[in-house]
């Protein structure tokens, strides 16, 4: 019973007082506590339990009087108790010494008017006493008031990885909550170990074992917002062996917005396990082919393509024409532009197939700029769906092209794939094949002296994206595995869908004509590990043979239909050359002259029209593949 009156009534009735009573009792105690420290200094010199006489006991009442108004002056009432720091220490120190030392003064001067004397020792013992019990009473108040907070967050407290700016903001944020509660600081500096921040003790992190235990800790956020990527990688890197959600606070650009940085504490992806740092981007690059000017993308309503419009919006278009086949997918992204995009917006609902639907588009609003983001992608639909996959990626690009060039646009981009290179699936053969169509009308515009520019542009996996493996894993996560891996070898590339959509329009401004633009995709990413990688920082354990209790199993089942173990993004290691930005590449990889393309595309239609899928996938496999393709500088046009 006297326990749970220490630990529950007392700090609640504490917690409820008004502001000035809490000072009032913080003033009554600091006097009472003073003149105790007095009578011990006295009792501690003689050795005894000394009893005062009266010119000694005015002179310990006095000491309060000169105390009191240093301390109201150093702020000592001002603190919050429940989130004292280390800090509070300094300010009890000097102004413990000060009243110590008028204390001192004024004892010695009534020795001289002839009152019985003071030992020397005394003030010193008043000065040690005196800080103790002043710095010791606030600290155990601080210990006392934090019980029920404790008892209330039990099973719910945290650790807050980064004793910065961000950290203490976070821990302050937290407290006022009523999620969870932080238990302390992880800090790498040695030089704040043991010490308190904001009212909580900083500790090294290999204390994080038995700190787990200790506070019953599940959660950990990682606050170095100005730290590297690859720093963050190393610290998420060392959270993920134990067994805690890790959490991670977004970079010092995100917290400039404003917003509370509880609700900006996000769940680790595996952007932060790339350690990838993107490169900030050209302005004039980014608006070369933009501002002012009229813009078409297709495929506008997908991953990519929505990228593409919020980015083209914010660099200021004379106008955008949204392109997309699914009414729903056009409906999401116009609705989402209306509200910031200052210039016409126009929603086409159509395919790139349809040439009328494609030229009377261009021509009736002037497109300058085509960004060529419609495809089919999906590996395992494409190889399932041969004749649409053909007909929506090859002969729509052609369709879209053809009618780009006729009606002078300026600039062209194809977002292509690193599937495109020495491919082994429909999916990538397409999308080689459209690039080979763009070539063709690059080395056309070459011919006629037109000032065009046609390219395409090719990058791996982009994280978030729809089909992509990353929103998979976390679907079956959530439903308790198992995690499909298709083969424990293979890699993949990955970056991040924002980075990729600005470098893709960064490379309309560097090209010429006819390049093939390589995004810098990092290193390759196993995908077994990036699986058990989520399956841990989702607070799971992986359940394998070195650990059969865990909570989710990897199941291998191996390589989809024209799958391949790992990407390539060319099909010559030797033709890449840098360009003006540091994460770009330009390959002038091998092309089919005019004539040559022209009878292979007829093949290709006829085929489609009589619905031979075998035929359309020899003649999409073969061309591809084939790697002896010549390089013709002779610009002849693509039909």
């Amino acid at each position: 019973m006297i326990h749970r009156f220490l630990r529950e009534r007392i700090p609640n009735y504490l917690v409820v007082m008004t502001r000035p009573i809490k000072q009032m009792l913080m003033l009554v105690t600091d006097a009472v506590l003073l003149v105790f420290a007095v009578w011990a200094a006295y009792s501690v010199r003689l050795g005894e339990w000394y009893l005062p006489n009266w010119s000694q006991m005015l002179l310990m009442a006095v000491a309060p009087v000169l105390a009191v108004p240093i301390f109201l002056r150093l702020g000592l009432y001002r603190s919050v108790i429940r989130y004292l720091g280390e800090q509070a220490l300094w300010s009890v120190l000097k102004g413990m010494s000060l009243a110590a030392l008028l204390w001192a003064v004024l004892a010695f001067m009534t020795q001289m008017t002839g009152l019985e004397g003071v030992p020397r020792a005394v003030p010193f013992l008043y000065w040690l006493i005196g800080f103790a019990l002043v710095a010791g009473s606030r600290f155990g108040a601080r210990w006392l008031l934090w019980f029920p907070v404790r008892s209330r967050f039990s099973g719910k407290q945290v650790l807050i990885y980064g004793a910065g700016d961000a950290g203490r903001q976070l821990a302050e944020s937290l407290r006022r909550g009523r999620e969870l509660f932080p238990a302390g600081f992880l800090d790498d500096d040695p030089n704040l170990h043991g010490k308190d921040v904001g009212g909580l003790r900083v500790y090294p992190p290999e204390h994080l074992p038995t700190l787990l235990e200790r506070f019953d800790i599940h959660d950990v956020i990682v606050t170095l917002p100005s730290a590297s990527s690859a720093r963050r990688r190393e610290v998420v890197a060392f959270l993920k062996q134990y067994p805690v959600r890790v959490r991670i606070l977004p970079a010092l650009t995100d917290i400039a917005n404003g917003r509370h940085l509880v609700n900006m504490v996000r769940e680790v992806d595996v952007g932060d396990l790339l350690g990838r740092d993107s490169v900030a981007a050209d302005p004039t690059l980014l608006g070369c082919c933009i501002t002012g000017k009229a813009v078409l993308v297709t495929g506008a309503g997908g991953s990519i393509g929505s990228e593409l419009c919020r980015q083209i919006a914010a660099l200021q278009p004379g106008s955008l024409v949204l392109l997309d086949a699914s009414e729903h997918a056009l409906y999401q992204i116009h609705r989402l532009l209306q509200s910031v995009l200052g210039c016409e917006l126009v929603p086409c609902l159509g395919s790139v197939g349809d040439a009328g639907l494609v030229s009377r588009l261009l021509a009736e609003h002037r497109i300058a700029t085509v960004y060529h983001a419609a495809a089919y992608k999906h590996v395992p639909m494409v190889e399932a769906n041969v004749l649409e996959g053909a007909r929506n990626n090859v002969l729509g690009t052609l369709t879209l092209a053809n009618a780009a060039f006729d009606a002078g646009v300026e600039t062209f981009v194809l977002i292509s794939t690193d599937k495109a290179v020495r491919p082994t699936n429909i999916m990538g053969a397409s999308k080689r094949w459209a690039e080979l169509v763009v070539q063709g009308c690059a080395r056309q515009a070459a011919a006629r002296a037109t000032g065009q520019r046609f390219c395409a542009v090719r990058f791996g996996n982009v994280l978030g994206s729809s089909g992509s493996v990353i929103p998979l894993f976390k679907e079956q996560i959530a439903q308790g595995g198992p995690v499909t891996v298709t083969d424990a070898e293979v890699t993949r590339y990955f970056m991040s869908i924002h980075e990729a959509v600005q470098l893709v329009i960064q490379t309309g401004s560097l090209a010429s004509g006819g390049e093939i633009f390589l995004l810098d995709m990092g290193e390759p990413v196993r995908i077994l590990d990036l699986a058990r990688n989520m399956i841990r920082l989702a607070g799971y354990t992986v359940c394998d043979e070195a650990n059969p209790q865990g909570d989710i199993e990897i199941a291998i089942v191996g390589l989809r239909p024209g799958e391949k173990l790992y990407e390539e993004l060319l099909i010559s290691s030797t033709n890449a050359v840098n360009t003006a930005h540091p994460k770009i590449m330009k390959a002038n990889e091998p092309s089919l002259d005019a004539d040559s393309l022209s009878e292979q595309l007829q093949q290709l239609r006829k085929a489609l029209v009589d619905c031979d899928e075998p035929t359309v996938r020899r003649l999409l496999m073969t061309l591809a593949a084939d790697q002896g393709c010549s390089k013709h500088s002779e610009p002849v046009a693509v039909t």
